[in-house]
């Protein structure tokens, strides 16, 4: 390595210690006088380790020609000129040097975004319980009159669902009219797959008569989220439930400080 490039890497080692000096100062706010010599020295060695890294990876694949030499310049105005265009040169690289060592850092601590499991995790705080009714919520249909005509199962919804089900005991209840409408809403969760990861059975979803048994039904289950369409029992539940969200089109007041609301289920958690 020559000595213009050894000078060359140790300013870019500089630029890059100082850029990310105020980088993780940003992210951590840990004063750097309260860091030993031992913590400083590591966090040297890795910013150093980093750049050596991204200095191979970019390395030229190629052997480097020799320049030929130059001829002394004959006058001295073309010797102003060439420490003139020197200065340029030096201040160019030095600016470009800057740009390539913050680039590396911003590279190195750009944030990863979170899986949907993660944001289901997150948004319903480790719960491991959860109930939903299916009526504008899991089911196009918003009242039961219109299940006994058809049963439309909203396939947006459908993802959300499944990630629930990794790692939460989740419970499907709505008011139904009759036997026959019973038979239908399960054949349309089965055929949109909604049982097929094992997550959710059958078993789990209930059927009731009235809004009053729904209402039985979460206070029996004691879950730690439970979703509904209905204020009222929003309401009613707000006292008895840990977290309940709220599924509205338009925005209303909030029931209670546990009470959340949302437009829908897969909008609750960022996925339109």
């Amino acid at each position: 390595m020559t000595e213009s490039s050894k000078e060359e890497l140790l300013q870019l080692i500089k630029r890059f210690g100082a850029y990310l000096t105020v980088k993780m100062s940003s992210i951590f706010p840990i004063s750097l006088h309260n860091l030993n010599a031992r913590s400083i020295g590591a966090i040297a060695g890795f910013a150093v380790a980093i750049v050596f890294t991204w200095r191979l990876l970019r390395s030229p694949s190629g052997p480097q020609r020799r320049q030929p030499k130059r001829q002394a310049p004959a006058s001295s105005s073309s010797g102003i000129s060439s420490q003139s265009n020197a200065t340029l040169t030096t201040s160019g690289v030095s600016s470009s040097e800057d740009t390539r060592a913050q680039n590396v850092v911003d590279e190195f601590f750009q944030p990863v975004k979170p899986t949907l499991g993660q944001i289901v995790r997150q948004k319903l705080s480790e719960g491991r319980k959860v109930t939903c009714r299916l009526l504008g919520v899991v089911l196009e249909e918003s009242t039961p009159e219109e299940l006994q005509k058809q049963v439309t199962v909203r396939y947006s919804v459908l993802e959300v669902l499944l990630e629930i089900t990794k790692f939460c005991d989740l419970y499907l209840m709505e008011r139904v009219l009759d036997d026959e409408t019973e038979k239908k809403v399960l054949l349309a969760l089965e055929d949109a797959g909604v049982f097929t990861s094992g997550g959710l059975v059958k078993e789990k979803v209930l059927f009731c008569s009235t809004e009053n048994g729904r209402t039985s039904f979460v206070r029996q289950l004691e879950p730690d989220w439970h979703v509904d369409t209905n204020p009222d029992i929003i309401f009613q539940l707000s006292r008895f439930i840990k977290y309940q969200l709220h599924i509205s089109p338009t925005r209303t007041e909030r029931a209670a400080s546990n009470v959340f609301n949302s437009p829908s289920l897969e909008q609750f958690f960022g996925c339109v």
